[in-house]
Protein backbone atom coordinates (compact mmCIF):
# COMPACT_ATOMS: atom_id res chain seq x y z
CA UNK A 1 0.00 0.00 0.00
CA UNK A 2 1.28 3.66 -0.63
CA UNK A 3 2.07 5.95 1.97
CA UNK A 4 -0.64 8.64 1.58
CA UNK A 5 -0.40 12.32 2.08
CA UNK A 6 -2.62 13.95 4.26
CA UNK A 7 -3.57 17.43 5.31
CA UNK A 8 -6.12 18.97 7.27
CA UNK A 9 -9.34 18.76 4.43
CA UNK A 10 -8.90 14.77 4.17
CA UNK A 11 -7.13 13.99 7.80
CA UNK A 12 -11.18 13.26 8.90
CA UNK A 13 -11.81 10.78 6.07
CA UNK A 14 -7.83 9.38 6.13
CA UNK A 15 -7.44 8.86 9.61
CA UNK A 16 -10.37 9.45 11.90
CA UNK A 17 -13.25 7.84 9.97
CA UNK A 18 -10.48 4.63 8.37
CA UNK A 19 -11.62 0.97 9.82
CA UNK A 20 -8.41 0.29 10.30
CA UNK A 21 -5.09 1.13 12.29
CA UNK A 22 -4.00 4.48 10.87
CA UNK A 23 -0.13 5.32 11.33
CA UNK A 24 0.58 8.83 10.88
CA UNK A 25 3.98 9.89 10.20
CA UNK A 26 4.08 13.80 11.52
CA UNK A 27 7.25 14.99 9.93
CA UNK A 28 9.20 17.68 7.92
CA UNK A 29 11.43 17.87 5.19
CA UNK A 30 14.34 19.92 6.62
CA UNK A 31 14.29 16.66 9.45
CA UNK A 32 17.21 14.25 9.34
CA UNK A 33 16.03 11.25 11.80
CA UNK A 34 12.73 12.15 9.45
CA UNK A 35 14.39 11.53 6.22
CA UNK A 36 15.83 8.25 8.20
CA UNK A 37 12.82 7.04 9.17
CA UNK A 38 10.89 7.32 5.36
CA UNK A 39 12.04 4.46 3.76
CA UNK A 40 11.39 2.30 6.71
CA UNK A 41 7.75 3.17 6.34
CA UNK A 42 7.40 3.47 2.64
CA UNK A 43 8.84 -0.43 3.31
CA UNK A 44 6.00 -1.36 6.18
CA UNK A 45 3.43 0.07 3.81
CA UNK A 46 4.40 -2.03 1.11
CA UNK A 47 4.30 -5.25 3.08
CA UNK A 48 1.64 -4.64 5.36
CA UNK A 49 -1.84 -4.65 4.62
CA UNK A 50 -3.20 -4.51 8.49
CA UNK A 51 -2.73 -0.60 8.69
CA UNK A 52 -2.76 2.58 6.70
CA UNK A 53 0.21 4.36 6.81
CA UNK A 54 -0.39 8.17 5.81
CA UNK A 55 2.65 11.24 6.25
CA UNK A 56 1.73 15.26 6.94
CA UNK A 57 4.01 17.47 6.61
CA UNK A 58 4.28 19.58 9.91
CA UNK A 59 5.21 22.79 7.99
CA UNK A 60 2.40 22.61 5.89
CA UNK A 61 -0.26 21.93 8.22
CA UNK A 62 0.61 23.41 11.03
CA UNK A 63 -3.19 22.93 12.57
CA UNK A 64 -2.96 19.63 12.53
CA UNK A 65 0.54 19.29 14.53
CA UNK A 66 -1.09 21.86 17.28
CA UNK A 67 -4.08 20.19 17.72
CA UNK A 68 -1.90 16.73 18.31
CA UNK A 69 0.54 18.50 20.20
CA UNK A 70 3.30 17.40 18.24
CA UNK A 71 6.52 19.12 19.64
CA UNK A 72 9.54 17.17 17.98
CA UNK A 73 9.48 14.70 15.30
CA UNK A 74 9.66 12.23 13.54
CA UNK A 75 6.64 11.41 15.42
CA UNK A 76 4.77 8.35 14.78
CA UNK A 77 1.11 8.63 15.99
CA UNK A 78 -1.10 5.58 15.97
CA UNK A 79 -5.27 5.60 15.33
CA UNK A 80 -7.65 3.00 15.77
CA UNK A 81 -11.68 3.99 15.47
CA UNK A 82 -10.62 7.48 15.34
CA UNK A 83 -8.63 7.79 18.71
CA UNK A 84 -4.78 7.66 19.47
CA UNK A 85 -3.73 4.69 20.53
CA UNK A 86 -0.56 5.00 20.35
CA UNK A 87 2.96 7.59 19.90
CA UNK A 88 6.52 7.41 19.64
CA UNK A 89 9.00 10.60 18.95
CA UNK A 90 12.40 10.48 17.62
CA UNK A 91 13.85 7.52 15.42
CA UNK A 92 12.95 4.00 15.80
CA UNK A 93 13.98 0.69 14.25
CA UNK A 94 11.46 -0.86 11.85
CA UNK A 95 11.08 -4.27 14.55
CA UNK A 96 9.84 -1.18 16.89
CA UNK A 97 7.24 -0.09 14.30
CA UNK A 98 5.95 -2.97 13.57
CA UNK A 99 5.67 -3.54 17.44
CA UNK A 100 3.85 -0.39 17.58
CA UNK A 101 1.43 -1.33 14.78
CA UNK A 102 0.66 -4.88 16.24
CA UNK A 103 -0.52 -4.05 19.48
Amino acid sequence: MKIVEVNRENFNEEVLKNKKKVLVDFYADWCGPCRMIKPIIEEIAENNDDVKIVSINIENEGELAEKYSISSIPCLVIFENGEEIKRSIGLISKNNIEKMIGE
